[in-house]
């Protein structure tokens, strides 16, 4: 891109080499980057908003801080779509239409108190006093403070659905916790700013009952304290953590609760604790205050390190005039949780260089053989660093800074939870990789620099965030300079660049921990990419992913497979030839169409067209549509005749293969479902699972010869009797015979869609549905026993999505 190149500001000399010293140690080490432009760019309806505007979640939604709203743009890895673009789903999270008032006392005192500030004769309190925003704003001859400062997503399993809830702050200190629960409607579960300011109204705005008693609030260095008291400055999540609760008999049972430390003006901590899942206000377990010590706090981070099956815990808090400390969290009956006795000063030097963002990240020493803690801070245009380890002296701290990477101070940074990778950017458009490379004593970095000029062309930058398995950069660009002049509109854009080859991220879910697509969609992603643009799967994949399915039993490869298959059988699809979303205006022409022996006329191919782009939509939103269909219509639509025949039979082929991969997925599942009824029925009674259904047809098949499956529906049916517990259908009473895996069709022809985590027939009018549109379960319902509500929890079998 020599024109965007041209157009940069010639760098400094000195950087110029630094730069170039600093790409030769970079390919010496083998760290090449390629970054490569991935389709859509999104663009925003406002300007981004706040510090560190953007976020990307466990769950891979991308939050965007604007002028007017939370935008966010969830990623999905979607199989019944053939473009090559990312398949990215859009909400927003809409700011509150009225005004954040802080509550620092009764309404009517501190109306009194604002007018008596306002028309004070001292300047030094009527200006301080009008042209603060935490005390105006609503701006009057300001303008209004709108937008967001901040947001924050939890980690993966605290909403509702198992998904990730997001803290926002506005502008204007509303802090308020948010669920996606149906998909499209983003709803507010708590507004904690309010809480807050209850709590310390009810504690006449003390931390502890021996405080000495605060002043009036007509005094204004106390109307001052009680607001940066509850204005919040950042807030983050902690892990999910485990406490135990004692039920009414005594009985202890473990439950899942998580921590939203929000760190206030003033340097105090508020440590919410939530139980799992978040519901709203009654999940709330408790709130303590803890005092920090640290003078214009400017960001907080989490610091969770396990050691020796021991897990420590705190809060790194950095401020706006350079010292970085670390302040002991206690967690009351959190299991398994221990902190430090007393802060540990990470960087103690008031040099005025403000901290900008703080990322800790949990890493393995190769040296030392333990586990460590690396904290990387952003310091004006400089990365502070600091590794911390537990050894039998104690806890040992090294730090230090980077320095040369960027010209300008540093905008934002992300990291890489996964290898320790750190990105930082500058607004010049400028992105840094830093990756963190053990040595017997500490650690250094290598890095490279990445020029969003050569991807994008000249562009400035406003925020960057990585994907949670590193495979994208998303960042927030604006027009750069063209010619020495400033652009005259800003348009914001988010933009997705490519951090992963294809071979890395094959390899990468090849060899994936997690074993769950959904958790991975980054790299399904590029995996799609790539088979969509060669119509083919490589050789190499192929080769390695039955190797695995050879050697280990877990389904997770025949789901990876299956993901494949499908890619692959959409890639070979014919593009409809119309618009798909355009309604057909030859509708008398369709109802008479379907004549096999009528000649091949223009019209016919016109009617065939409308109807296979009808299709088609059908298939991309994935509205219960079977594969078959599609494929019928794609094999009677090829029009050239030579490549017919191959073609046909490839389809066909590529049919079976997913046909046979989804059957063999069911039985797994089905055999996982008949030992829970095995080892949860006592007495033969109903367990609204068609029990007997799922044993004839796993045995229905010749063909398939599982000993273990033999053994399990055997032992079944010996505690069965000769007791069948049908299922019956609601409309018209007849037995539902269990034939199909997908669907019930009782002798008068009623169709009913099967559960694919019990196999029951869904006769409700309401069921649920995953992600990507490939089954449908049921809600459970109050009379279920545990375990097979924990079933219904499950998410799918084929695409590992959640339920909705």
């Amino acid at each position: 891109n020599m024109a965007a190149a041209g157009r940069e500001e010639p760098p400094l000399g000195l950087e110029a080499v630094a730069e170039e010293a600093a790409a030769a140690a970079a390919a010496s080490a083998g760290f090449r980057l390629t970054a490569v432009r991935r389709e859509p760019a999104v663009r925003l309806q406002h300007g981004a908003s706040g510090l560190e505007p953007l976020a990307w979640s466990e769950d891979h939604r991308v939050s965007v801080s604007t002028a007017r709203s939370i935008a966010v743009l969830e990623q999905l890895s979607d199989v019944h779509s053939g473009g090559q673009d990312m398949v990215i789903h859009r909400t927003a999270v809409p700011a509150p239409a009225a005004a954040c008032t802080l509550k620092v006392g009764p309404k009517k005192e501190v109306a009194e108190c604002k007018e008596k500030f306002a028309s004070s004769v001292d300047p030094t309190v009527s200006q301080m006093f009008m042209l603060d925003r935490v005390f105006n704003p609503e701006g009057k001859s300001l303008t209004p403070m709108r937008g967001f400062k901040y947001s924050s997503w939890s980690p993966l399993g605290c909403d509702a659905n198992g998904r990730c809830l997001l803290a926002a702050l506005t502008m204007d200190n509303r802090l308020t916790i948010h669920a996606n629960l149906n998909r499209l409607q983003w709803v507010q579960l708590v507004d904690l700013t309010e809480l807050y300011g209850e709590r310390l109204f009810e504690a006449s705005y003390k931390l502890c009952k021996a405080d000495a008693p605060c002043g009036q609030l007509g005094d204004f260095p106390e109307f001052q304290r009680r607001h940066s008291m509850q204005a919040p400055v950042r807030m983050e999540w902690s892990g999910i953590c485990t406490t135990q609760q004692v039920k009414h008999n005594n009985e202890c049972r473990d439950v899942g609760s998580v921590l939203l430390a929000v760190l206030f003006e003033n340097g105090n901590i508020a440590v919410w604790q939530f139980q799992l899942p978040f519901l709203g206000k009654e999940s709330i377990t408790s709130c303590n205050t803890i005092e920090s010590g640290i003078s214009s706090p400017s960001v907080l981070s989490w610091w969770e390190y396990e050691h020796n099956n021991r897990k420590m815990s705190g809060l790194i808090v950095g401020s706006a005039y350079g010292p970085v400390k670390i302040i002991p969290v206690n967690l009351k009956a959190v299991k398994g949780y221990f902190t430090l006795r007393q802060p540990v000063v990470l960087w103690q030097e008031m040099d005025q260089l403000p901290v900008h963002s703080i990322k800790c990240i949990p890493l393995y020493h190769p040296y030392q053989k333990c586990s460590c803690s690396l904290v990387v801070a952003a310091r004006g245009p400089y990365v502070f660093w600091c590794l911390l380890l537990i050894s039998k002296a104690g806890l040992n701290v090294h730090n230090s800074h980077v320095t040369g990477l960027h010209s300008l101070p540093i905008v934002s940074m992300t990291a890489d939870k996964q290898n320790g990778t750190v990105y930082t950017c500058s607004s010049d458009g400028k992105v840094r990789q830093l990756i963190p490379i053990f040595t017997d004593v500490a650690l250094k970095f290598e890095h490279q620099l990445i020029k969003l000029s050569e991807v994008f062309g000249c562009v400035r930058t406003h925020g960057i965030a990585v994907s949670p398995c590193g495979a994208y950069l998303a960042v927030i660009t604006t027009e750069g300079m063209a010619n020495g002049l400033h652009p005259v509109n800003k348009n914001y854009q988010v933009q997705f660049v490519t951090l992963k080859t294809f071979e890395e991220a094959a390899a990468q879910l090849l060899e994936s921990s997690v074993q769950n697509l959904f958790r991975q969609v980054d790299l399904t992603d590029l995996v799609r990419w790539k088979i969509l643009k060669d119509k083919h799967i490589p050789q190499f994949l192929q080769e390695a992913l039955d190797k695995k399915i050879e050697s280990c039993g877990s389904t997770y490869f025949w789901r990876f497979k299956l993901f494949l298959l499908r890619i692959l059988y959409q890639s070979m699809q014919k593009a409809p030839s119309e618009v798909t979303w355009r309604p057909s205006h030859e509708d008398a022409k369709i109802l008479i169409s379907d004549s096999p022996g009528m000649g091949s006329t223009e019209d016919d191919q016109e009617e065939g067209t409308s109807k296979q782009a009808s299709k088609q939509s059908l298939g991309d939103t994935g509205k219960g549509v079977d594969i078959d269909d599609t494929a019928e219509d794609s094999l009677h639509q090829s029009s050239d005749t030579g490549g017919r025949e191959p073609m046909v039979e490839k389809l066909l082929e590529i049919q079976a293969q997913i046909e046979a991969v989804e059957m063999h997925l069911t039985r797994e599942h089905m055999k996982r479902v008949l030992g829970e009824v095995y080892l949860h029925t006592w007495i033969t009674e109903n367990t609204s699972i068609p029990t007997r259904g799922v044993c004839d047809f796993l045995m229905s098949d010749d063909g398939y010869d599982d000993r273990t499956a033999r053994v399990l529906i055997g032992h079944i049916l010996k505690k069965m009797n000769k007791q069948t517990f049908p299922e019956h259908c609601s409309l018209c009473k007849e037995i539902l015979p269990f034939t199909d895996r997908k669907q019930a069709v009782c002798s008068n022809g009623h169709i009913w869609l099967r559960c694919f985590l019990t196999y029951q027939s869904c006769q409700s009018l309401v069921y649920r549905r995953c992600l990507l549109h490939d089954s449908i379960a049921r809600h459970p319902t109050p009379e279920d026993p545990e375990w097979i509500k924990r079933l219904l929890q499950g998410p799918c079998t084929f695409c590992d999505s959640p339920v909705f």
